[in-house]
């Protein structure tokens, strides 16, 4: 089946796992509980003994270890990425630093991108050395060259392709190889992309990431991460995750299926809606240069063109050095349906200034840098507030 058809179909055959009856719902049942009731004692270690075996599915012993609802999510997504098991998290950044977490202990090393999402960075900056976990940024367009930063005592690679605020694509399969040669797990943040457009598990990756708070959960009303991961990757990864005892609710597992049953149709628009508005700001003699991967201008496009097959609605752009900081705070302050919020991914535009730090590699030139998340309004009018912004700038 084609992409579009499998977001629609995919996970809905839980319905019939909860209520016994094949003709139902269209929906999965939204199924809330803690405690499981079992048949008989028997029924009861049957379930125990099947989780401790490393089953992960239904019928479960209890609630803590998901409802048909969250299976129903977890498989769909699983399919989507060609991977072996899912699991979801309250946030993003919980996904990212679980999934750290659950390969690294006291004396080990982990490899980070210089221009990785910045709470992750934090994490591995100042919350891994209180375990003795070091942590070694890297040029995100760095090839073979990483050989040199590995150490007998590197555990995980992490990649973020592209970057979420600079966009720097990176070679994941080249990347990925490298790391299991050295023993070493990959995990990616592949948020921007979606598993509808990149499937790192089949480029070599061991572990993919999403905050499902964006493009899945797609309506701003939803905070999620997600994983997904490989047969050999996943039970370092499900040990992790029921010994810190993290799950979601079932309500918020059920906004995320029924996100993914759009997420297509929303995906083609942000990018339509994109491309518009780049074409529009590489007119003004205030930006210097977009960053967006499948821009055939940008020096990542080659990357993309061969790993990705489209592209979201998420992009920066790059001020003329001689733009203040005060005269871009002008353009974005007044602009009245670009919202000015962290985020992205929803319905709404959104249009932050970009504010990132960076260790080992530069920004992407040297004026001010805004990022644009393309929303579903019409680009005609997202364009004319652009405009009336960068009139009060020049002024």
């Amino acid at each position: 089946m084609k992409d579009s058809t499998r977001l629609v179909t995919l996970g809905r055959d839980h319905h019939t796992q909860a209520t016994g009856d094949t003709a139902d719902f269209v929906n999965p049942p939204l199924v809330r509980g803690s405690t499981v009731l079992h048949d008989s004692v028997a029924d009861l270690r049957e379930r125990v003994a099947r989780r401790n075996a490393g089953a992960d599915g239904p019928p479960v012993a209890y609630g803590i270890y998901g409802s048909p609802t969250h299976h129903a999510f977890y498989d769909a997504l699983t399919a989507l990425e060609g991977g072996y098991r899912s699991w979801a998290f309250p946030s993003g950044l919980t996904a990212c630093t679980m999934a750290i977490l659950a390969y690294v202990a006291q004396g080990d090393h982990v490899l980070v991108p210089d221009s990785v999402y910045f709470p992750t960075r934090r994490f591995c900056r100042d919350t891994l050395p209180r375990y003795g976990v070091t942590t070694t940024f890297y040029d995100p367009r760095i090839g073979t060259e990483i050989e040199a930063l590995f150490t007998p005592t590197t555990r995980v690679l992490f990649l973020e392709s592209p970057g979420s605020h600079t966009f720097e694509m990176q070679d994941v399969p080249l990347l990925a190889a490298i790391a299991q040669r050295h023993g070493a797990v990959s995990i990616i943040d592949n948020t921007w992309a979606t598993p509808l457009y990149f499937q790192p598990l089949k480029h070599g990756v061991d572990v993919s990431v999403h905050a499902a708070t964006k493009y899945i959960g797609g309506h701003s009303d939803l905070l999620m991460g997600t994983v997904t991961s490989t047969e050999r990757a996943w039970p370092r990864l499900r040990e992790t995750i029921h010994h810190y005892g993290l799950t979601v609710s079932a309500d918020e597992c059920y906004l995320a299926l029924r996100g993914l049953r759009s997420m297509g149709a929303r995906l083609a628009q942000h990018r339509a809606t994109a491309e518009a508005l780049i074409a529009w700001l590489k007119q003004q003699p205030e930006v210097e240069r977009i960053l967006y991967p499948a821009d055939p201008a940008d020096p990542g496009y080659a990357l993309w063109q061969r790993d990705m097959t489209g592209a979201s609605g998420l992009f920066g752009v790059v001020l003329k050095p001689s733009i203040t900081q005060h005269q871009m705070a002008t353009l974005i302050d007044g602009l009245q349906l670009f919202g000015r919020g962290y985020s992205w991914g929803g319905f709404e535009s959104l249009l932050i200034p970009t504010s990132v730090e960076r260790t080992v590699s530069p920004l992407p030139g040297t004026g001010p840098i805004f990022r644009v998340a393309a929303g579903l309004e019409h680009a005609s009018d997202l364009i004319a507030d652009l405009d009336q912004g960068f009139a009060r700038l020049r002024r």
